[in-house]
């Protein structure tokens, strides 16, 4: 259990557990933490992202000239972009900016974007890892703001034989690199996700003060017991359902970014949970059913957020009705109906993993980011996969293009 501004709790029940396998898992979690605090030590590893002195690729002197515009069009695939739509999402009260997300094929949104904004009042960001993701550069060639010496484009991607990097060169735009270390689905905290972040107002600094918290000797226990259960679950294939219970809207996103981060790090060699996200308190009316009375093969991650709105249902005397819901605000509402679901959760000897966000605020998304992307390498390793490889994608990838070409 983590208290201060983030609140997480598990509830495995025993008879979903192997304890002697839990045992083992354990202590393979102690080595397994000892090469993780190498690797953050270690400038050409991926999880260097997490370490305090991690060096961006970009300096914020040469970004402030972007800081002018109010619109800001990001167009990525997965993990270049579901960072970015996440810190959007959770952090949005501070954003002052209009931001739009291309972050799928969709002809009737490039149509109607092109109508309604002055392209050449909007800045551009074209991310993509390998530089060549067919629907990033489709998205861009279909939106037409390729242009010589164009001061509102910013491409970032690796330096290398690639497509993107060619039209940086050739068209003189500003560019980027993206480490070839780091896959999309980790790259959140670094350029990937910092630039975006820092051009909508928000404290990059911040966002990644609590990247390493979760190694700390307290919060380690919470951790290692998370890890341990989660990988015994798959181990055991008792389990092989995730189901994020989303009440609050502003995190819909991030559970996005986690969708892709369990499903592509774990979905492999016959293993993996199935990431699902649910909106709830509207499921409540149609997959509830299911939840409590179907198999008993899902585990649940319930996330929710201390809501402070002051939305109340007033009912007029004149009415002459009297019900339990009047002076309660919307949020109590969803929060209570929360409650009643852990509750009814536990009757029904479900698993389930509880996680509370007290304040929105950089320093809270920052140590979600980073505790999840920690907890899923963990698990990768103890369930014997590796947790930075997405091979079956690759293949459908280099079939796609066989058959454009």
């Amino acid at each position: 259990m983590i208290k201060s501004n983030l609140f997480i709790k598990n509830n495995i029940q025993k008879n979903y557990l192997n304890n002697n396998s839990l045992k083992i898992l354990s202590k393979k979690f102690k080595k397994i933490i000892l090469n993780i605090k190498r690797d953050i030590d270690n400038t050409k590893k991926t999880l260097n992202v997490l370490n305090d002195k991690f060096e961006f690729n970009f300096k914020i002197k040469d970004l402030k000239k972007f800081k002018k515009f109010k619109t800001i069009a990001i167009i990525g695939m997965g993990g270049s972009i579901l960072g970015a739509e996440a810190i959007h999402d959770f952090l949005k009260i501070k954003i002052k900016k209009k931001i739009y997300f291309f972050d799928n094929l969709d002809s009737n949104k490039i149509s109607n974007f092109k109508k309604k904004e002055d392209l050449k009042k909007v800045l551009f960001l074209i991310i993509s890892k390998s530089g060549n993701t067919i629907e990033t550069l489709s998205n861009t060639f279909a939106l037409d703001i390729i242009k010589k010496n164009s001061k509102n484009i910013i491409i970032i991607s690796e330096k290398k034989n690639n497509l993107l990097f060619s039209i940086s060169k050739k068209f003189n735009l500003f560019y980027v690199e993206h480490k070839n270390y780091i896959g999309g689905r980790y790259s959140v905290l670094s350029e990937v996700g910092a630039i975006p972040a820092y051009l909508m107002g928000i404290n990059i600094l911040k966002l990644r003060s609590n990247n390493l918290k979760f190694l700390n000797d307290k919060e380690m226990l919470y951790l290692r017991d998370s890890t341990t259960k989660l990988a015994n679950l798959l181990n055991s294939k008792k389990i092989n359902n995730l189901i994020f219970l989303c009440y609050s809207q502003e995190l819909e996103k991030f559970l996005f970014w986690c969708q892709q981060l369990i499903a592509e790090s774990l979905g492999k060699k016959n293993k993996g949970f199935l990431p699902m996200i649910s909106s709830v308190p509207k499921d409540h009316h149609s997959l509830l059913q299911l939840y409590l009375d179907g198999p008993k093969n899902k585990i649940f991650h319930i996330f929710s957020i201390d809501d402070k709105s002051k939305e109340k249902i007033n009912i007029k005397k004149e009415l002459n009705i009297n019900n339990f819901l009047n002076k309660k605000s919307l949020s109590k509402v969803k929060l209570t109906q929360k409650d009643a679901l852990v509750e009814s959760f536990k009757k029904h000897n479900i698993p389930f993993r509880e996680f509370k966000i007290k304040t929105i605020k950089e320093e809270v998304l920052g140590k979600l980011f980073s505790y999840f992307m920690l907890e899923t390498i963990i698990i990768a390793k103890l369930i014997k996969v590796n947790p930075y490889d997405q091979p079956a994608v690759e293949q459908v990838k280099v079939i796609t293009k066989r058959l454009l070409s």
